[in-house]
């Protein structure tokens, strides 16, 4: 496993002004156990959440068109390929095959007009050795 990133490695992912409300979410590349994998940000109620582009059901990018994941009414993050629901707040799953799992959440601030994600041991920058 690898070593977890020191807190200075934290990672710029965007201009805050970049993510609206409950609009499209900032799709982006990283490192999942050491394999190319997508996460994606997005606003929701005022805060950034992050996740891994992972279904908890079947590990597919969940995404209907790039960046689209919240649903018609803009209330629950949705699989594109089971239907499976999420919280966005939390990733919880609410409804669908995988009930009560949870997306895989990625830490991330906002601070001084910028959004920042913070690496971990599973979860790392695209461009990590």
């Amino acid at each position: 496993m690898l070593e977890p990133l020191p807190l200075d490695a934290q990672q710029a992912l965007c201009p805050s002004e970049q993510l609206s409300e409950r609009g499209l979410a900032l799709v982006f590349d990283v490192l999942l156990w050491r394999q190319p994998a997508r996460a994606f940000a997005l606003r929701f109620d005022g805060r950034v959440v992050a996740y891994m582009n992972r279904c908890a059901h079947v590990p597919t990018e969940m995404d209907w068109q790039p960046g689209e994941f919240l649903d018609q009414d803009q209330r629950w993050i949705v699989c594109s390929i089971h239907g499976a629901s999420y919280e966005p707040a939390n990733g919880r799953c609410v409804a669908g095959p995988c009930a009560g799992q949870r997306l895989m959440a990625l830490d991330v601030t906002e601070r001084d007009g910028q959004i920042w994600w913070q690496p971990g041991p599973d979860i790392r920058p695209a461009g990590a050795v």
